[in-house]
Order: structure tokens, then sequence, then C-alpha cells
């Protein structure tokens, strides 16, 4: 494997596995962590099972880099490959699709719960319990987006692109989990 600088855009890292199929290693190296948390929030699998979809998640990428559309986003295109394939193995293992694992338990409080103005006097640790809890009770479109945005950082355009729906109908969604997200809080009598 040839050595590579940290800086590379996206572009030039897959440029570059085109040329030469050992810089692939530089594209696991970057997005290895994130993709292994990301399977892990939407599935409630071992830490074992989570990384053997990671290598299939990441031999797709590789068998697929040549279809990259260079318009999209990289990470983006990632992500939808990952999103797809772990609901697909998820769903022939006959596990239930309502677990989802939120190890950042710190991370959803401090982004949802401060979009929709929870008090900030909250133990954090009990509140981050009820939110996870909370979401489990969301239909899985629901908690798609909302892990999307607000554990994984990614905007609309992001957003859309993974679950290859369109903007307008991801707003809608993000709109509706909020909603569903607040009145499940109302209707576990669940104060913060």
């Amino acid at each position: 494997m040839k050595y590579m600088d940290k800086q590379k855009s996206d572009f030039q890292l897959v440029k570059a596995t085109l040329e030469d199929a050992d810089n692939f290693a530089h594209i696991i190296a970057k997005y290895e962590k994130q993709l292994f948390v990301y399977i892990k929030r939407l599935t409630n699998i071992s830490n074992d099972d989570a990384e053997d979809i990671l290598q299939e998640v990441f031999i797709k990428i590789y068998e697929n880099l040549n279809d990259f559309d260079e318009s999209l986003k990289f990470s983006s295109w990632i992500y939808r490959i990952a999103h797809n394939h772990t609901i697909s193995s998820y769903r022939k293992n006959k596990k239930s699709s309502q677990d989802i694992s939120l190890e950042d338990n710190e991370i959803i409080y401090d982004k949802l719960a401060s979009e929709l103005n929870l008090h900030e006097e909250t133990d954090k640790k009990l509140l981050a319990a009820k939110v996870k809890k909370l979401l489990l009770k969301l239909d899985e479109k629901y908690r798609e987006v909302l892990i999307l945005k607000y554990l994984e950082d990614k905007d609309y355009t992001e957003i859309s692109n993974i679950l290859k729906k369109p903007m307008g109908t991801i707003a809608t969604l993000m709109n509706r989990a909020k909603a569903v997200f607040r009145k499940t809080i109302t209707e576990n009598n669940i104060t913060f």
C-alpha cells in the first residue's frame, strides 16, 4: 500500500483506489469507525455481527466504486450502501428491527433534547435512557431520520441521498418524527 496524505479528499481517494486497489485501505481507515457506529445505531447486534456487516459493506463499496456518482457526496454514497446492507442483513436474520443500540447517549441528549427545548437541569444519563426508550417506540422510518440527523450529523441532502428519498419527503419525515417523538413523551407521561 502506498503512503497517502491524510488530507486527501474523498474524490482523490476514490481516484487513487481506482488506479491502485491497495489504496482502498485508506478509504477503510477513514470510514471504518463511523460506519461501525452507524451500523450499531441502526441495529441491536453484537460487535462481532456488526463487524461482519461492516466487512460486507466495504466489499460492496469496493465492488461498486466504478459506479460512484461524482455528483454525490462520497460519504452519503457509502452511508447509503451501509444503510441498505445493514437493514437487508438485519431483516434476513429475522431480528427485531425495533431495537437499536445508542451507545452515545450524551450525543442524543445534547442534540435531540436541545432541539426539543428540554430542561437543561435534567440529569443527562437519566434523560439519555428515557430518550433511548422513546426512540425504540418509534417506527423505523422515524428512528432512521432522527439517528442520521442527530447522531450522524447528516444534513437533509445527505439523508436524502442515504435513504434514497426526495428532500421534501425527508423534511416531512423529520417533522413527523419530531411530532411523534413529542407525542410519545406525552403518552408515556415522561417529564424532563
